[in-house]
C-alpha cells in the first residue's frame, strides 16, 4: 500500500489516451483550461445534480480550485483529469469535460469516481470512455480493489454511463449529498460500485 502512495504521490498526472480520447492533466496556468473548466461547473446541467462544497462563480475561484486539486494530487489524495479529444497536439485537441479519481483511500484499497462533460460534447459517449480509461488506471496502475460511483436518485444519463462501464447498482443511500444548490438539505444517491475482478466491458471509441 505505501508503494503505491508513493508512486502515485511522485507522478500524480499521468496522461491516459484510447477509445478516442486524451486524459491529460488540468493546467491552472492555462486561460483556456480555466475558462473551461469554469464552464463545465457554471453549466446548469451539471448545478442540476451536483453542488460542490464551495461554489465556483468566476474565472478566480476556477483556477484557485484548480491549483487545490492539483496539490491535493500531489498528496496522492485524488487524480484530475482534463479530458479531450485524442487529435491536438501535445495537450490534445477540444476539451470535452472532466474526470477524476477521488477519495483514494490506500487503505481500504477504495475511491470514488465523477466525472462532467461540456454541453457541446454530450451524445458522443465522452464520459463511458472516460469512465472506461479512468477506472482502467484505478485498478491497474494504483491497485484499487473498489471504485464507487454515486448519483442524484434521478439522473439517468449518469445511470447508465454507470452501467454501460460495468459499475454495477448497489441500492440507494439516503440523504446522502446537497440538494441543487443547497448546502442544508439533503437528496437520495444512487450507489454503483465496481472492483477489480469485475470485468471491463467493451465500449467502442
Amino acid at each position: 500500500m505505501s508503494e503505491v502512495h508513493a508512486q502515485f504521490a511522485v507522478h500524480p498526472f499521468p496522461e491516459l489516451t484510447g477509445l478516442g480520447l486524451r486524459l491529460r492533466p488540468w493546467d491552472a496556468d492555462s486561460d483556456a483550461d480555466v475558462s473551461a473548466y469554469l464552464r463545465g461547473l457554471t453549466d446548469p446541467e451539471f448545478q442540476r445534480w451536483n453542488t460542490p462544497l464551495r461554489f465556483i462563480r468566476d474565472i478566480d475561484e476556477a483556477r484557485e480550485s484548480l491549483r487545490s486539486r492539483i496539490a491535493d494530487a500531489a498528496s496522492g489524495g485524488t487524480v484530475s483529469f482534463c479530458v479531450t479529444d485524442a487529435e491536438g497536439g501535445e495537450k490534445g485537441g477540444e476539451v470535452l469535460g472532466h474526470i477524476g479519481i477521488n477519495m483514494i483511500d490506500h487503505v481500504m484499497s477504495c475511491a470514488r469516481v465523477g466525472y462532467w462533460v461540456l454541453p457541446e460534447a454530450r451524445g458522443r459517449r465522452v464520459a463511458t470512455r472516460s469512465l472506461t480509461l479512468a477506472a482502467r488506471h484505478g485498478f491497474k496502475d494504483l491497485a484499487l480493489n473498489r471504485l464507487d460511483l454515486g448519483h442524484a436518485l434521478g439522473h439517468e444519463a449518469s445511470c447508465r454511463v454507470a452501467e454501460r462501464c460495468g459499475f454495477r447498482a448497489e441500492g440507494t443511500l439516503r440523504g446522502a449529498m446537497f440538494e441543487a444548490g443547497r448546502h442544508d438539505t439533503f437528496r437520495d444517491v444512487h450507489l454503483h460500485g465496481r472492483l477489480a475482478s469485475d470485468p471491463e466491458p467493451a465500449v467502442g471509441g
